[in-house]
């Protein structure tokens, strides 16, 4: 038996998001429905972190077993073949199968990281629809800089937790928080040991309301300490949220991409 290991590239715009459904119009159905046509075979993959629909991934991470002999830039370009445009495998590569030291996608992750990519300018622009969040009233960087900071470390991020977030603690650690504008785009990139379901939306959504004035960076730290999610930002838009790297020890030597491959951003 061998555990392979998959990066995977997707817009997020045609799917229903990341995890198989009875309707099938989601990346994984799709992905695991190509690589049953080139293997011939079922297989099953689990990913590091689900993404919601409409949600991008620069590189999403996945595994499977299988007993199949195979070059490995053959699970590259043979499942590329069956896939649609909007998703792609960019490598692949074979990892230790022992039991007493197992590479799992998502319980070997040593942190995650996200962008989150905002249009600010008064008018919206079509050619970034689905592709990046809008929002038309200038926003302060160095204003939402100095609120980002009260949530590095290790804090209970319930006030920045969905409803149906089925996360067993809301105790998550802050890595690192960066807010870079770069002409009319603003990115936040946010790595954190792991993320709570929507946290990175509705992070950015109360980063936004100190942005454009309505709010004093301390509010930030208020919400927070509150752990009361109705008194937060709403959750902000999908369309420019991306999943851009998982981290993993160096060991397993996976041939992972640049985490910031955002050329137009």
């Amino acid at each position: 038996m061998k555990r392979i290991v998959l990066g995977v590239q997707y817009d997020g715009m045609p799917w229903h998001g990341w995890q198989t459904q009875p309707a099938g119009h989601t990346v994984q159905d799709t992905l695991e429905a190509a690589m049953k046509r080139f293997a011939l075979t079922e297989i099953a993959t689990t990913c590091a972190g689900r993404t919601d629909a409409g949600v991008h991934a620069l590189e999403q991470v996945v595994h499977f077993d299988t007993e199949l002999e195979r070059e490995m830039f053959s699970w590259v370009r043979g499942v590329n073949a069956f896939l649609p445009s909007s998703i792609a495998v960019r490598w692949a590569c074979e990892v230790p199968y022992q039991h007493d030291d197992e590479f799992h996608a998502r319980f070997s992750a040593t942190s995650r990281t996200y962008h989150y990519v905002v249009y600010n300018h008064p008018v919206r622009s079509p050619l970034l629809a689905g592709k990046a969040g809008w929002v038309f009233r200038p926003l302060d960087v160095e204003s939402m800089r100095a609120a980002a900071q009260y949530l590095l470390g290790t804090h209970d991020f319930s006030a920045f937790r969905a409803a149906e977030c089925q996360a067993k603690s809301p105790v998550k650690t802050m890595h690192d928080i960066r807010i870079e504008r770069r002409g009319d785009i603003i990115v936040f990139t946010l790595t954190a040991s792991a993320f709570l379901h929507h946290m990175v939306r509705n992070i950015v959504g109360a980063l936004i309301v100190v942005g454009n004035g309505n709010q004093a960076p301390q509010w930030l730290n208020e919400i927070l300490v509150g752990r009361d999610r109705s008194r937060a930002a709403p959750t902000f838009m999908p369309d420019g949220l991306y999943l851009a790297r998982i981290s993993y020890d160096a060991k397993w030597r996976l041939p992972q991409e640049s985490v910031n491959p955002l050329p137009w951003a």
